[in-house]
C-alpha cells in the first residue's frame, strides 16, 4: 500500500531533495529513498509538504482536477478588509488569469498565535503598518498563487503557511518534523 509523508517545511527550504550545496533540501531533514513530493511549496513558505512513494497517489494529490483543497495561513500587510475578502473568494484577476473563487476569512491573532510557531528569520516588521492573517483555501495550484492574490487585492502576503492539504493536516507537526502513514485502500483505489 502506498505510504505518505506529512513533512513540516521549514522556511527558506527547498522541496526537492537536490539543490545547490548553500541551500537547505529537503534530504537535510528526511531519508526517504523512493520518495518525492507531491505538489511544491516555495522557498519562503512554510507547512505541509506531501511526500509519497506511489506515482499515482503523487498524481491525484497534486493534480487539481481531484479537487483536494489547500488551505494556507497567510500573514499580510494591513489590517485584512471585508471588502478583500469578499474579492478573494470570488476570484481575482491576475496576470496569467482570472484566479477560482477561494475560501477567505481573516483570522483572530489569538489563535494564529496558538497554532504556529516563531518564524526564523521573523518577517520584517513596520512600526506604523499592522499586519494581519489570513485563512485561504484554494482548489488549483498556480505558480506563487497566493502570495499573487493577496497583493492584487491590496495586501501582500509577508509570511504563508500551508496549513492543509485535502484531509491531511499538520497536526502539531513542528518546522522540520515528519510522520508517516499509510493510505487506507479505498483512498488510492
Amino acid at each position: 500500500m502506498p505510504q505518505l509523508i506529512l513533512f513540516n517545511k521549514p522556511f527558506n527550504v527547498l522541496s526537492q531533495f537536490t539543490g545547490a550545496a548553500a541551500e537547505e533540501t529537503l534530504a537535510y531533514y528526511l531519508k526517504a529513498p523512493g520518495f518525492y513530493p507531491a505538489g511544491r511549496l516555495d522557498k519562503d513558505s512554510e507547512g505541509l509538504l506531501l511526500l509519497t512513494d506511489c506515482g499515482e497517489t503523487q498524481q491525484r494529490i497534486s493534480n487539481p482536477r481531484h479537487k483536494l483543497g489547500k488551505l494556507y495561513w497567510s500573514q499580510v500587510e494591513g489590517s485584512i478588509t471585508d471588502s478583500a475578502l469578499q474579492q478573494l473568494r470570488q476570484g481575482v484577476s491576475l496576470k496569467d488569469g482570472r484566479s477560482r473563487p477561494a475560501g477567505a476569512e481573516a483570522l483572530a491573532e489569538a489563535h494564529v498565535a496558538a497554532e504556529i510557531w516563531p518564524r526564523t528569520p521573523p518577517i520584517r516588521e513596520r512600526k506604523q503598518i499592522p499586519t494581519s492573517w489570513v485563512a485561504l483555501t484554494l482548489f488549483e495550484g498556480r505558480n506563487r498563487q497566493v502570495r499573487r492574490m493577496t497583493a492584487a487585492v491590496g495586501f501582500p502576503t509577508l509570511r504563508l503557511v500551508r496549513q492543509r492539504i485535502g484531509d491531511w493536516q499538520l497536526d502539531g507537526l513542528q518546522p522540520g518534523e515528519h510522520r508517516a502513514i499509510t493510505l487506507p485502500s479505498q483512498w488510492w483505489r
